[in-house]
């Protein structure tokens, strides 16, 4: 959710299907914390009916169930689906990293989905870093200021 969410924050969460075409997914839960972030006025409601919804299925519910004592619900069925379906994440958040790389799931955020717009030349360098600079401005804490500290 929390990648999902920095692209809403600015209105452009089609970026993100443009930097995945055909492989951008989301379990449920992470889905339904998106949508509660809508309905508390956090983020806009936006159109993301081109969005994958998937279902926790019976393998993976016991590694969600895992999870789910470290992680919230949205971070630990993306890595159980992730895990089971042979899957990247994209995630910002710290812990959810951690557990990911732990667990050999590839994995990315935020600044490697800019980074990727950038290298497949759907954004340049400036435009991905106006972008990340309005996340900033609501409340994404990046490690880095400037896309060209990644490429």
């Amino acid at each position: 959710n929390t990648v999902m969410s920095n692209f809403a924050i600015v209105q452009q969460p089609h970026l993100l299907r443009i930097g995945f075409p055909d492989t951008l997914a989301t379990p449920r839960q992470a889905f339904d914390e998106l949508q509660a972030g809508v309905r508390m006025g956090r983020l806009p409601d936006l159109d993301w009916g081109w969005l994958t919804v998937w279902t926790l299925e019976d393998p993976e519910a016991a590694r969600y169930e895992q999870l789910r004592g470290r992680l919230n619900a949205g971070e630990a069925a993306c890595l159980a689906m992730a895990g089971a379906r042979g899957c990247r994440v994209l995630t910002d958040d710290r812990d959810a990293r951690e557990v990911a790389r732990h667990l050999r799931i590839p994995l990315s955020g935020t600044l490697g989905v800019l980074a990727r717009l950038v290298d497949i030349n759907h954004l340049d360098v400036d435009h991905a870093n106006q972008l990340l600079r309005s996340m900033m401005a609501e409340g994404y804490r990046s490690p880095v200021t400037s896309l060209q500290d990644l490429i």
